[in-house]
């Protein structure tokens, strides 16, 4: 995020966002662990397009997030639309309360555009992985929350390099 603070900070600002918010708007527990998602994923991305030049890829279990979605909309079962709206909702929560405790740590607004949803692995073009966060819940479910800057060769200057 264009040097606005070391690696490390943000590393600790996505923590703290993602657990808050998988517990609060979900009722999912994550801790972080080495547990990486299986074969059947879903991939939300988003893209900071004003402020900082990053983006957010989040990769989880399908069943993980069916789990989310079902215990936030208080249902038994949820439509793959349903899934599908869950994530890009909660990706806009998640950057939502991350550009607030970056703004706050930096001073530098930020703006993100809408989550795009994809069944499976989505890795976004131009741009390549600085840090991925990997988590697990009480099922032993993965999710990684992936943050990816501009590719070096692309001239972007990304947070957290020197």
């Amino acid at each position: 995020m264009n040097n606005a603070m070391p690696k490390e900070e943000l590393e600790r600002i996505l923590d703290q966002a993602v657990r808050d918010v998988t517990e609060r708007a979900a009722g999912v527990r994550l801790r972080q662990g080495d547990r990486l998602p299986g074969d059947d994923i879903c991939t939300v991305q988003i893209t900071f397009d004003r402020g900082f030049s990053t983006s957010l890829t989040l990769c989880a279990n399908t069943g993980l997030l069916y789990r989310m979605a079902c215990n936030s909309f208080h249902e038994e079962s949820v439509s793959p639309e349903d899934l599908e709206e869950f994530s890009k909702e909660y990706l806009n929560v998640l950057c939502g309360r991350i550009t607030g405790a970056m703004f706050r740590a930096t001073q530098i607004p930020a703006h993100f555009g809408q989550p795009v949803f994809y069944r499976g692995r989505y890795e976004p073009e131009g741009r390549e992985i600085q840090f991925v966060l990997t988590y697990s819940d009480e099922y032993c479910e993965g999710a990684q929350l992936i943050h990816h800057v501009p590719c070096s060769d692309d001239g972007g200057v990304a947070l957290g390099e020197s």
